[in-house]
């Protein structure tokens, strides 16, 4: 990967936040959308324990920004049709494919690895991925807080559960402002 692109992951970030529903609070899916464009990942490849959802189009907003693409890797058919339908007109832009989601071979290449902690093997393919795939970013996400995850020859950083990205709750709400004059876009944070 290159240096990090703070223009890149905040576009990719307001991308995402436009993809979501208007007022709704930023989560672990625009985290996760900066964090790739921002490291300016051409191969971004997510390990889904289920169906493809909002982190899957939160990496193809990232991969767009940065001219590169998405690979989100499930484990069935099944899952397949129901990303599929979930993404609805967004799938075209992410290469979902049915494979064992050790199997990483095929994207030696890849700089930016997401893979779901509810897999059960979820330790096994982010040390596959690791070892593969040696320059690639490596991020776990759906971490259960006080799960034994942490390995010592494991290089990978772990995002929460259920998209807080904080431990507890706040009343504090986003607000995405247009500038008229410049057309720009600013989000706000209250408290």
């Amino acid at each position: 990967m290159a240096s990090w692109s703070a223009e890149h992951a905040t576009i990719a970030y307001l991308q995402t936040l436009n993809m979501g529903k208007r007022g709704k609070e930023p989560n672990v899916a625009e985290f996760i959308a900066a964090l790739a464009a921002g490291n300016n990942a051409k191969l971004i490849v997510m390990i889904c324990a289920g169906n493809a959802g909002s982190r899957a189009l939160a990496l193809g907003a990232a991969a767009q920004e940065t001219g590169g693409r998405t690979v989100c890797i499930l484990a069935g058919l099944e899952e397949l049709h129901a990303s599929r339908k979930a993404l609805g007109c967004h799938a075209d832009f992410i290469e979902l494919v049915v494979r064992n989601a050790q199997s990483l071979d095929e994207y030696h290449g890849a700089d930016f690895v997401l893979v779901d902690s509810k897999l059960e093997e979820y330790k096994a393919v982010l040390l596959t991925a690791q070892t593969c795939l040696k320059k690639a970013f490596l991020v776990g996400y759906n971490a259960i807080h006080g799960e034994p995850w942490n390995i010592d020859s494991l290089k990978a950083h772990f995002l929460p559960k259920d998209d807080k990205l904080c431990g507890f709750e706040k009343k504090e709400r986003w607000v995405v402002k247009f500038d008229k004059i410049t057309g720009e876009e600013h989000v706000y944070r209250t408290t």
